[in-house]
C-alpha cells in the first residue's frame, strides 16, 4: 500500500511539473487552416484554446518558426485579421473577433449541491458557442462569456440547469439532485447514453457515492431496498460472501443473477463454491471484488427490452457499473477516503432456559453422561447447583444466555482508498488504490483485499480517441467459516449448546498433549467450536484482472465507429484441510477436503457503428449496428484425500489416499445486433432492437436464434399543459431474449477418467442422456409504465407493469435407469412472471437551511411455474440436513416451493395419532414460496446546513423459510414449545386410525424429537420482515474553514447497518439467514453465522486541486 501511495504522489508531481513546462513552439506548416496550427501549439505546450469554429480566421496559413514564444506566434498569426486572443486562467487562451473583445470577459463561478458541497466534473457550456469547461475538485470554473450569455450546466444525477450570466463576473450556482431525474442522460445497453425521455422501459440509476459510507464487503448488499424490482439475499458466511440477486422475481427455473457490465464490458460473476445440506463454505462471487470507491454510478436495466442487446446472459436483467473517471480540463485532484466499522453478532434466539442439560429428565452425573448430553436440554429444572461437565469439572446448573455474544468477537473492518485524477485538453486519467482488511466475527477468520484501478482516455486526434480501464484485485481469505450441518462448522456447536453450558469451557478444543479434538457431544460430526478456532486451516486467494480497451473514430459529428475489447481473468486457489486430530476423520489423522486451482476467463470483443441524423426539423434518427464475440473458459485442477502420514504436514504428498478431479469448459457465442431510435419532436420516441446469437453449447442445427425488441415513449406533458404537472411520460415495450444450457457439453456423451486402481485409471461418463435436438429457450416480456414529475419537480412517480413468460426452458428431466441414463436435458419448461413496481420520491421540505427528501419503492411479483418436463408435477431442488423437507419446483406454484410433511388428518380434520402416541406424517405438499412476492424500501434524507441525516428501511413479505434451527430446537429441547409436558408427558390431541380418541402419554423428551421428525411443517416459518437497514449522520466542514489547509473538502459520517428488525415472525433465527445463494437452496437456513449489526465512521478528504 505504501508503494502505491508513493507512486500516486510521484504521478501527481509529474502532472504538475508538466503543467508548468514548455511555452515555446517550433512550427513548420504550409497552407493549413487556423485549427491545425492551434492543434500543433496544444501538442507542444500546456496551453489549450477555446473558440467558435465560425469565429476564427478562415484564410490558409503558412508558418515557419523555431523555439518561439506562443504569444509572439499568435501575434504574428492574427496580425491584420479581425481577431484577437486573451489569456485566461488555467492556461486557457480564448480566440474571438475584435468586435466582441470588450463584451466578452472571464466569468468565474462555483457549482455546489443543495448543501453547498462542491460538485466536481460538472459540465459548463456557454449556449450557442463552443466555449465549455468542467469544474475542478472545488467545484470551481472559469469561462469566457458575454453579459447576455446563458450558462448550460449538466451533471449526472442532478437536474439540468440554465443560468443567465447578466453583469456578474463571479457566480455561485446550486444544482438540485433527484434520483431518476427525467431530464438526465442515462447509460443504457452497450454503454450507449440516452436521454431519459426517449427510453421506453424501466431503468434505475444510483449514485456510487451513496454506497461508500455504510459499506459492505460485497457492494451488491448495499443496493438492498433501493431499487424497485431488485431482490437481494445474502449468505451468512462472513466477509465477502455471495449474494443472490433477482430482478423481477425468478424469471425461470434456473434464474440467477443479472449480468454485470463494467464500463460497457460484461464481467464474470461466478459463484466460487457454496455450502449444501452436508456442509461446506461459501467462497464468494465475482461482483464482490468490485471496490465501491471506484464506482461512479450503478444503472439497473430491469426488463428484456432494456437488456436484450446483451443476449442470453441478460435473460435475468443487467446491472451496469460505470467506473470513476476524470473530466477533461478538470485539473488535478487527489482524494482520500477512510472507513472503519465494527461488526457485532446479534443473538436472535429465544430459547427456553427453564430446563438444563440432560436426557430423560435427568442431569448428567458422569463425564460420559455429560459428553452424551452436550447437545440436549432434556434435563431437570435449572437450580444453580454444581453439575459435572465433559471436562470433569463441575459448573453451576444455571442458564447461560450469552454464548453467542461471548463466542463471537467484535470484528473490525478497515478500508483505505486514495485516488488521483487529472483532466487536460486532450485526455484524462484516474488512478486509485484501495485496501480492505476485514476481520470475521469468528476469531480465526479474515479477508484482505487490495484493489488498483486505472481509467484513462485520450484524444489521439480530433477524430480518434482511445480509452483503457484496468482493475486489479488481490484477495486473500483466511479460514472462511463452514456452514450448514457439517463438520468443522463452529457455528453449529455454539447455536446448539445445552442451556447451562458456558461456551468458554469448550476451549481450547483439543488435548494439549495429543492434539486430539476434545469430545463434548454424542456426534463426532459436530466439531468442537474451539477446535475449529485453533486448528482450522482453510485458505483461499484470488488474483483477478478486469480490463477493457476501446477506440472510437468519429467520421463526422453524426457517425462514428467503435471497437472494444474486454478481458476478465481470475485465478483462484483454495486449500481446505481436515486438521490432524479431528474426531470425525479416520483415526483422527485428518485429510484434505479440497485443494483446488481454478482459472476463469471471459473475453468479449465488439464493433459498433453508430449514427444519428436529423431527417427533418422534427424527426431524428439514431442507429447502431454491431457484432460481438464472446469466449468463456473455465478450468480447474483439484484433489482430495485422507489420512496424513506425518501429523500437521498438510501437503498432498503426505496423504495415504488421493482422489483427483479436473474440469474444463469452453463456451463461445457469436452475435450481431442493431438498435434504432426514431424521435419526433423529442416527445414521441420509437426504438427497435434485434440480436442474432449462435451458441456453441447447442447442436449445430439449432445454434442460432434471432430475438427482436421494440419500445416506445410518449412525453405527453409536452402537449398537455396541466397545472402541477412538470413532466409526464407513457412508455411501453415488448422484447424477446434467449438462453442456452447452464452447462456445456449436453448434446453429446463424453468419457472421462476418475480415480485409478493400482495405477490403472478408471473411466466414466455422464448419466445425462444427450439431446441432439436441444434448442435455445426464449423469454417474452411485455412492459408498460408511466413517469410523472409534479409540483415544481418536488414529487416523482414511476409505475411499471410487466408480464414475462418463458418457452422451451432447458430442464434436466429424470429418465428411467433402464435407458442407461438417469436424466436428460429437454426443452419442456415454462414459467410465467408478472408484477407491478412503484417508485415514489418527493421533496417534502426545501428551505435554505433545511431540506427533507423521501423515497418509497414497492414491488409485487406473481410467479407461476407452468411446466417442468411435460409430465412431472414437481422436481426436488434443495434440502437441509434433517432431510425431511425440501425445496422444489412445483407446477402451478411460485418458484421455489418448500415441500414438507404436514399432519395426517381424517375426513373430519382430526389429527391422526399413531400407536406410539406421536402424530402420523401426512403427505409431502407445498408450503409456500421461498421468494417474497412483496418487497421494497423506504428512505428519508434530512439536511440542515452542513449536517445530514439519512435512514433506510426495507421489507419483504410472502416468503417461507425452511429452518434447520427450528427443527433442532425441538429435537434438542431448546424450543419454548417443548416446555409443555416436561413434568407430565404429552397426550397428543387427535384420534387413532380407527377413530378412537388418543390417550397415549408420551414423555416430552421422546414426543418432541419424533414430532419434529414426522411433521417437518413445524420447520417451515414465515420469513417476512421489516428492518431498519441503514442510518447515517454526516457533517461537512464548511469550505471557508479550510482555506488555509491543503483540503478542499472534508466530510465525516457516522454510519450503521442492520440496526434493528422492526417486524419478524421467526422466534429463533434472523429471517434473512441462509447458507447458500443458489435458487435451489433459497430460503433454507441452518448453522450459519448469526446476523451482525455494524457501526462505523467514514471520513472523506478532497485535496486542493492544482493551480496553474
Amino acid at each position: 500500500m505504501k508503494t502505491v501511495v508513493k507512486l500516486l504522489i510521484f504521478f501527481a508531481l509529474q502532472i504538475t511539473l508538466n503543467a508548468y513546462s514548455q511555452t515555446k513552439v517550433t512550427l513548420k506548416l504550409k497552407s493549413v487552416g487556423f485549427e491545425k496550427i492551434i492543434d500543433a501549439i496544444q501538442n507542444q505546450t500546456s496551453y489549450h484554446f477555446i473558440y467558435s469554429q465560425a469565429q476564427i480566421p478562415t484564410k490558409k496559413i503558412t508558418i515557419k518558426v523555431k523555439d518561439k514564444e506562443v504569444f509572439a506566434v499568435l501575434d504574428q498569426l492574427l496580425q491584420g485579421t479581425a481577431f484577437t486572443y486573451k489569456l485566461l486562467e488555467n492556461n486557457l487562451i480564448a480566440i474571438r473577433p475584435l468586435a466582441e473583445d470588450r463584451a466578452i470577459r472571464l466569468v468565474k463561478g462555483k457549482i455546489t449541491d443543495e448543501n453547498s458541497i462542491p460538485i466536481a466534473r460538472t459540465s459548463v457550456k456557454v449556449r450557442g458557442t463552443r466555449f465549455s469547461t468542467k469544474t475542478d475538485a472545488k467545484g470551481e470554473f472559469s469561462i469566457p462569456a458575454a453579459p447576455n450569455a446563458i450558462l448550460v450546466l449538466s451533471q449526472v444525477g442532478y437536474q439540468h440547469r440554465e443560468f443567465p450570466v447578466k453583469e456578474n463576473l463571479a457566480v455561485e450556482i446550486s444544482l438540485h439532485p433527484l434520483k431518476n431525474d427525467l431530464d438526465e442522460v442515462l447509460i443504457t445497453a452497450l454503454n450507449i447514453p440516452k436521454e431519459e425521455r426517449k427510453i421506453g422501459y424501466a431503468i434505475s440509476a444510483i449514485d456510487g457515492y451513496s454506497l461508500t459510507k455504510a459499506r459492505e464487503s460485497n457492494i451488491v448488499y448495499a443496493l438492498e431496498g433501493q431499487v424497485a424490482g431488485l431482490n437481494i439475499s445474502g449468505v451468512n458466511g462472513g466477509p465477502g460472501s455471495s449474494a443472490r440477486i433477482l430482478l423481477r422475481g425468478a424469471a425461470s427455473m434456473t434464474a440467477g443473477s443479472p449480468l454485470f457490465v463494467v464500463n460497457g464490458v460484461p464481467i464474470d460473476n461466478t459463484q466460487r463454491g457454496s455450502a449444501n445440506e452436508y456442509g461446506g463454505a461459501d467462497y464468494g462471487d465475482g461482483i464482490s471484488n468490485i471496490n465501491p470507491d471506484d464506482v461512479e454510478t450503478i444503472t439497473v436495466l430491469k426488463g428484456s427490452a432494456a437488456s436484450a442487446l446483451y443476449g442470453a446472459r441478460a435473460a435475468n436483467g443487467v446491472i451496469l457499473i460505470t467506473i470513476k473517471s476524470a473530466g477533461k480540463n478538470s485539473g488535478t485532484a487527489i482524494e482520500y477516503n477512510t472507513n472503519l466499522s465494527f461488526d457485532k453478532a446479534v443473538n436472535n434466539t429465544d430459547f427456553q432456559y427453564v430446563y438444563g442439560q440432560g436426557t430423560q429428565n435427568h442431569r448428567p452425573e458422569t463425564v460420559a453422561a455429560a459428553v452424551a448430553s452436550g447437545l440436549y436440554s432434556w434435563g431437570e429444572k435449572l437450580d444453580d447447583q454444581p453439575v459435572i461437565q465433559f471436562d470433569g469439572n463441575k459448573y453451576p446448573y444455571s442458564a447461560v444466555k450469552d454464548n453467542i455474544q461471548k463466542f463471537y468477537r467484535t470484528a473490525p473492518a478497515f478500508t483505505n482508498t486514495v485516488s488521483i485524477s487529472h483532466g487536460g485538453q486532450k485526455g484524462s486519467i484516474h488512478l486509485s488504490a484501495s485496501n480492505l482488511n476485514q476481520q470475521s466475527i469468528i476469531r480465526n477468520g479474515s479477508l484482505d483485499r487490495k484493489t488498483v484501478n486505472l481509467y484513462t482516455t485520450h484524444d489521439l486526434t480530433k477524430k480518434l480517441s482511445v480509452t483503457f480501464n484496468g482493475n486489479y484485485i488481490r484477495e486473500y481469505n483466511k479460514n472462511r467459516s463452514y456452514l450448514s450441518d457439517g463438520p468443522l462448522n463452529a457455528n453449529y456447536g455454539i447455536a446448539a449448546l445445552a442451556t447451562n453450558i458456558n461456551q468458554a469451557i469448550l476451549a481450547p478444543g483439543y488435548n494439549l498433549n495429543t492434539g486430539a479434538e476434545t469430545p463434548w457431544n454424542d456426534d463426532e460430526y459436530k466439531t468442537n467450536p474451539y477446535f475449529v478456532l485453533n486448528k482450522q486451516a482453510d485458505y483461499s486467494s484470488r488474483n483477478r484482472f478486469i480490463s477493457s480497451a476501446s477506440a472510437k473514430y468519429k467520421f463526422s459529428d453524426w457517425i462514428y465507429l467503435q471497437a472494444r475489447l474486454g478481458y476478465d481473468v481470475s485465478n483462484d486457489n483454495i486449500l481446505g484441510v481436515i486438521p490432524t486430530g479431528a474426531a470425525f476423520s479416520v483415526n483422527g489423522e485428518g485429510g484434505i477436503n479440497t485443494l483446488k486451482k481454478s482459472r476463469i476467463s471471459e473475453l468479449n470483443s465488439d464493433f459498433l457503428l453508430a449514427a444519428n441524423r436529423n431527417l427533418t426539423q422534427d424527426l431524428k434518427l439514431d442507429v447502431s449496428v454491431g457484432t460481438n464475440f464472446r469466449k468463456r473458459l473455465a478450468e480447474s485442477d483439484g484433489l482430495m484425500g485422507s489420512r496424513f502420514i506425518i501429523p500437521y504436514v498438510y501437503t498432498p504428498s503426505n496423504l495415504v489416499t488421493i482422489i483427483k478431479n479436473n474440469t474444463y469448459a469452453k463456451i463461445v457465442t457469436e452475435s450481431a445486433y442493431y438498435t434504432a431510435d426514431l424521435s419526433y419532436k423529442n416527445y414521441l420516441n420509437l426504438s427497435a432492437t434485434g440480436r442474432y446469437d449462435v451458441y456453441s453449447t447447442l447442436p449445430q442445427n439449432n445454434r442460432g436464434i434471432f430475438v427482436p425488441g421494440v419500445s416506445a415513449s410518449f412525453v405527453f406533458s409536452d402537449l398537455l399543459k396541466l397545472t402541477g404537472l412538470n413532466y409526464g411520460k407513457l412508455r411501453a415495450s415488448f422484447a424477446k431474449t434467449s438462453g442456452e444450457p447452464i452447462q456445456p457439453y449436453t448434446t453429446q456423451t463424453y468419457y472421462y477418467t476418475t480415480s485409478d486402481v493400482n495405477g490403472v485409471p478408471l473411466g466414466n461418463f455422464s448419466r445425462d442422456l444427450p439431446n441432439y435436438n436441444l434448442r435455445p429457450f426464449t423469454l417474452n416480456e411485455f412492459e408498460t409504465g408511466i413517469n410523472l414529475k409534479m409540483f415544481n419537480n418536488r414529487l416523482f412517480f414511476d409505475l411499471t407493469y410487466f408480464h414475462r413468460i418463458t418457452h422451451n426452458e432447458i430442464i434436466n428431466a429424470k429418465q428411467s435407469v433402464t435407458s442407461g441414463f438417469t436424466s436428460a436435458y429437454v426443452n419442456l419448461g415454462k414459467t410465467r412472471n408478472s408484477g407491478v413496481e412503484v417508485l415514489l420520491q418527493g421533496i417534502v421540505i426545501d428551505h435554505k437551511n433545511f431540506k427533507w427528501r423521501t423515497g418509497f419503492n414497492i414491488s409485487h411479483i406473481d410467479n407461476r411455474l407452468l411446466s417442468i418436463d411435460g409430465s412431472s408435477q414437481y422436481a426436488l431442488a434443495g434440502t437441509y440436513r434433517p432431510l425431511n423437507a425440501y425445496t422444489a419446483m412445483v407446477v402451478g406454484k411460485p418458484v421455489t416451493q418448500i415441500m414438507a410433511y404436514d399432519y395426517l388428518r381424517d375426513a373430519k380434520g382430526n389429527i391422526i395419532i399413531g400407536s406410539d402416541g406421536i402424530p402420523v406424517r401426512g403427505d409431502l405438499k407445498p408450503m409456500g414460496s421461498t421468494l417474497p412476492n412483496v418487497y421494497g424500501g423506504f428512505s428519508n434524507n434530512f439536511y440542515y446546513k452542513n449536517f445530514s441525516f439519512s435512514m433506510q428501511i426495507d421489507f419483504k413479505y410472502g416468503n417461507k423459510i425452511l429452518s434447520a434451527t427450528e427443527n433442532y430446537s425441538y429435537v434438542f429441547g431448546l424450543n419454548k414449545a417443548t416446555l409443555e409436558g416436561r413434568e407430565t408427558g404429552i397426550v397428543a390431541a387427535g384420534v387413532h386410525p380407527d377413530g378412537t380418541i388418543n390417550t397415549t402419554n408420551v414423555p416430552a423428551y421422546n414426543y418432541y424429537p419424533q414430532l419434529a421428525t414426522n411433521i417437518s411443517a413445524l420447520s417451515v416459518l414465515n420469513g417476512s420482515f421489516i428492518k431498519l437497514r441503514q442510518v447515517t449522520l454526516g457533517y461537512t466542514i464548511p469550505a471557508h474553514q479550510l482555506k488555509r489547509t491543503p483540503f478542499n473538502s472534508i466530510s465525516i459520517d457516522l454510519v450503521s447497518r442492520n440496526l434493528f428488525t422492526l417486524v419478524k415472525y421467526t422466534k429463533n433465527i434472523d429471517p434473512e439467514s441462509e447458507f447458500a445463494s443458489s435458487l435451489n437452496y433459497a430460503g433454507i437456513e441452518g448453522a450459519s453465522f448469526p446476523a451482525v449489526r455494524t457501526f462505523g465512521i467514514n471520513v472523506n478528504f478532497k485535496f486542493q486541486p492544482s493551480k496553474k
